[in-house]
């Protein structure tokens, strides 16, 4: 199957009423002082370019978190080649016409991840009348190191040169380049947030989905510099982008490593990952602030986070069984200005929960609840927001992992048969996902993309209705107000 781009033919292949399109260019590839400039449309290709098989990734490490066996959302790491600024198509039929679009990114804290994943085929959409896209952008120092003589946040560039391309192209794909919906998870998550208030993306794509994201979750220039600064010295090189235009690419990824943990608050600002990453996006107003100010208003938005999302970083690694009450005290008082208040909150709202819970409960708000319902609440004032919270429990780990961060992926992508997610150690254990869940929040996405509605009323200011996504979940109101209202900034 062949189909014809603004760069030149690509031929697919077709299997099972899908056909796939792998490693097609949307930009230049970024190399030598390109990897610090903004994307550049790629030359066009004579002949046929073969788009049956995936290409290189972004330069990245291996992402290991503790005992996890991560591989089926990031594979063996990085696959290395120039040309990786590339999409991934899925789609029912080329030859059909005005079907809805969803272009997916990933996460990966900014510094892994990649649209090759085996977690990210986009069959199951494709089966739903979707054409489904994943996009590589640039990672870690490449995408989002701030430096003078460098454009800020190129890895958020590159997925708008993307969402370009799907405009330019997509209609030869089956698609409608007027019904676009961009979703991302995690950093990917924030990344979208970001581009919902990026004017230079505005008419790019008419609905968005934020899945375990955060509208604050921005560094200020004055972090980044931290940062900048810091991979200078490792370097040692002078932090500017044409010191850094000559280091190889294995040099920035190693440096990238050996960020991890630095120290990011600063008098005026807490770290919002918490020391999750160094690498974030870099703006003066965080996306939630300028959503609230009015940008992003046309655009309909699913929104949620996942009842555990901070089970994730303490479970694997051997810090949540043993966690204490001065473990509480320590999260609170590096994410909130408040932190007394914040645990009796949390405290008062799960009276029998462990230290560990509450450790994780804080500990995953800080990452990804404010944000997202600062996000929520900013958007819900202008525009049609949707909002949910997937609660299943993982019985991963002895049934520690629960419902953490990244374990809804499946659901959504219509994966959870997928072996390498099976096991002890493996996002959804070693019993059987409920079918009906995976049925129903896939049937969700696809919902919203068709039709801006997953099939739930609205969050607005007067109903705050929020769907829990679980075996016996449904509409609920102001679920979880009591910790969304200790994290509003304007409540002091």
């Amino acid at each position: 199957m062949e189909v014809t781009t603004t760069r030149g033919a690509v031929r697919g292949l077709s299997l099972d009423g899908v056909t796939s399109f792998r490693d097609i260019p949307y930009a230049a590839a970024p190399v030598g002082a390109a990897r610090f400039a903004a994307p550049a449309e790629h030359e066009p290709w004579k002949g046929v370019r073969d788009a049956t098989a995936f290409g290189p990734t972004a330069p990245q490490s291996p992402r290991v978190l503790g005992v996890m066996d991560l591989r089926a959302y990031f594979g063996e790491g990085w696959h290395r080649g120039e040309d990786y600024l590339t999409v991934n198509v899925w789609t029912p039929a080329p030859a059909r016409t005005g079907l809805p679009v969803m272009v997916f990114v990933h996460g990966g804290g900014f510094v892994a991840g990649s649209g090759r994943a085996e977690m990210y085929d986009g069959t199951a959409f494709a089966r739903d009348g979707v054409v489904l896209v994943t996009v590589n952008y640039r990672l870690g120092i490449a995408g989002f190191l701030d430096l003078p003589g460098a454009p800020a946040n190129r890895g958020l560039l590159d997925v708008v040169a993307a969402l370009r391309w799907v405009r330019e192209n997509i209609a030869g794909f089956g698609g409608d380049p007027g019904n676009v919906t961009v979703f991302g998870q995690s950093a990917g998550a924030t990344i979208v947030g970001g581009i919902m208030a990026f004017p230079q993306a505005a008419g790019l794509f008419r609905r968005a989905i934020v899945q375990s994201g955060s509208g604050l979750g921005a560094f200020t220039g004055e972090q980044a510099s931290l940062v900048s600064r810091a991979a200078a010295g490792l370097l040692g090189v002078e932090p500017h982008a044409d010191a850094f235009a000559d280091i190889s690419d294995d040099r920035l990824v190693d440096a990238a490593s050996r960020l991890a943990g630095i120290g990011l608050s600063t008098a005026t600002h807490t770290d919002p990952l918490l020391g999750l990453s160094p690498f974030s996006l870099v703006l003066d107003v965080q996306p939630a602030d300028a959503i609230a100010a009015g940008l992003g208003a046309g655009i309909d938005l699913l929104i949620g986070t996942n009842a555990e999302e901070g089970n994730l970083y303490l479970v694997p690694v051997g810090k949540y069984a043993d966690s204490t009450s001065a473990d509480v005290d320590a999260v609170a008082a590096q994410a909130h200005q408040n932190p007394d208040r914040l645990t009796k909150t949390y405290r008062d709202q799960r009276p029998a929960a462990t230290d560990a819970e509450i450790r994780s409960a804080v500990l995953g708000d800080a990452l990804f609840g404010a944000g997202t319902w600062a996000l929520m609440e900013a958007h819900a004032a202008r525009a049609t927001t949707f909002a949910y919270e997937f609660a299943w429990r993982s019985p991963a780990l002895n049934g520690d992992l629960g419902a953490t961060h990244t374990v809804e992926l499946p659901f959504v992508f219509g994966r959870t048969d997928l072996p390498s997610l099976r096991g002890p150690n493996r996002v959804l254990g070693d019993q059987e996902p409920p079918a009906s869940l995976a049925e129903h929040v896939h049937d969700s996405w696809v919902r919203f993309a068709h039709s801006g509605d997953p099939g739930w009323p609205a969050f607005t200011e007067q109903s705050r209705t929020t769907m829990r996504l679980d075996v016996d979940g449904g509409p609920v109101d102001d679920l979880r107000g009591a910790e969304r209202r200790a994290w509003s900034r304007s409540t002091g």
